[in-house]
């Protein structure tokens, strides 16, 4: 039987994974500078903490949750997205509290499951990488998440990027135009497709995120939010919108944007790309909003939140198509060379000494000869050879050899056991 690995999955293998770290990396530099702490969440949660707060119209609760029930006959789900699971660990966990300094803020980064068709960065098992903030209302925070997104997708070196802008407005705004959707949706209904159908009947602003295609030209002319807003929410997409600005931060309205998710209120936003990844098709790679109520949603107390996602198998489809160069190896710094089988336990020594002192070092495990140890070395891109053979192991000597400059030197055992970073330094 040959076994492969689930549908809708990758294995991150060496030469990849090294490419997924700098991502994080960067991502873990960028969240320091705006004073994001990290935060780990359980990868499968209880069925509720997502059909709660994810909206039983939505196609993530209807269509694409991995869900199970255990042996304790509990219902349990793999996460299908990060804010719900965090805002959970929010309120359990008695974040909201008095000492704690507001905005809180934390991000995550792991493995997220959805069942759906997949295609070319979008899989059963993908990755996120998310930040949230709680318990600040401020059209500011607004911005600083946004201004954050793009900084972040600036660092990894993609530029040509877009921001779409549009508000779901505060409840009596949501309300509102909730009745004027239904008006205008109410004569088409034979029209539209079965889902919408449904979702006409418990919420009528999913039918707005349909990818039916006959569902889209039904919805084109459909009223829109930012007719419906309230003063309070007008002032806070206003502001927004002049905080934006007052950063140089392009923008579009898109007032047909609405989110996959229920919880979303007030200021939602998407970073789209054309890169070659998508065919020069303007495609989301990060995403997100406000969410004011999902924590009392969960048991917590009334307190605002905001918060992105992007995906990072679409971070590395781009980046792959823009032939991104700054990827990072894994250097070698020395490799050494044993000449003779008396020389395996002081070569076993020396790069255990070497890898102690801070570097990267390897060695022959296959009992090659000379030559092809060298080769080895040159291939592996090594900083520095170190050769010992009988007659260093006489003299307790070892040559060290540059090889960008080809300078060899004959240097002590003893002082590469007392401090090899000096010993390099008479390369300097």
């Amino acid at each position: 039987m040959k076994y492969q690995r689930p549908k809708g999955t990758n294995d991150i293998i060496p030469g990849e994974a090294e490419k997924w770290q700098q991502i994080e990396k960067i991502a873990r530099q960028v969240f320091q500078k705006y004073r994001y702490q990290e935060i780990r969440t359980p990868i499968f949660e209880s069925f509720e903490v997502f059909s709660r707060t994810s909206g039983e119209t939505s196609d993530i609760v209807t269509k694409e949750m991995y869900d199970f029930y255990d042996k304790g006959n509990r219902h349990i789900t793999l996460r299908p997205e990060g804010t719900a699971g965090v805002v959970r660990a929010y309120v359990e966990n008695k974040l909201y509290g008095p000492e704690i300094q507001r905005p809180f803020k934390t991000y995550y980064m792991g493995p997220m499951f959805r069942y759906e068709r997949p295609q070319s960065g979008r899989l059963r098992q993908f990755h996120q990488i998310g930040v949230e903030a709680f318990g600040v209302d401020s059209p500011a925070l607004d911005v600083e998440v946004i201004a954050m997104a793009m900084n972040l997708l600036s660092d990894l070196g993609i530029q040509h990027v877009k921001l779409a802008l549009n508000t779901l407005g505060d409840q009596p705004s949501r309300q509102a135009y909730h009745q004027a959707l239904v008006d205008y949706l109410t004569p088409y209904q034979a029209e539209l497709s079965e889902d919408s159908q449904i979702r006409l009947q418990k919420n009528p602003l999913r039918v707005l995120d349909s990818k039916d295609q006959h569902d889209q030209e039904i919805v084109a002319n459909a009223p829109q939010i930012v007719d419906y807003l309230t003063p309070e929410a007008q002032m806070h997409f206003d502001a927004v919108q002049q905080l934006l600005k007052d950063l140089g931060i392009d923008f579009e309205i898109d007032s047909t944007m609405v989110r996959g998710l229920d919880y979303y209120n007030h200021t939602i936003f998407e970073i789209m790309s054309d890169s070659k990844a998508f065919g020069g098709k303007w495609t989301t790679v990060c995403a997100g909003g406000r969410y004011n109520g999902l924590v009392e949603q969960l048991g917590g107390p009334e307190v605002p939140g905001i918060g992105f996602g992007l995906g990072v198998e679409r971070l590395l489809l781009i980046l792959e198509a823009e032939k991104y160069q700054a990827w990072q190896n894994n250097p070698l710094d020395v490799y050494v060379v044993g000449i003779g089988n008396e020389t395996n336990a002081a070569t076993l020594k020396l790069v255990q000494a070497i890898r102690q002192a801070g570097f990267s070092a390897d060695r022959d495990y296959l009992q090659r000869k000379p030559k092809g140890q060298f080769k080895t070395a040159s291939r592996l891109a090594a900083k520095y050879t170190l050769t010992v053979g009988e007659s260093e192991l006489s003299s307790q000597t070892a040559k060290l050899k540059q090889m960008s400059s080809g300078v060899e030197k004959t240097v002590k055992l003893a002082a590469i056991f007392a401090d090899f970073a000096a010993v390099c330094q008479q390369f300097k």
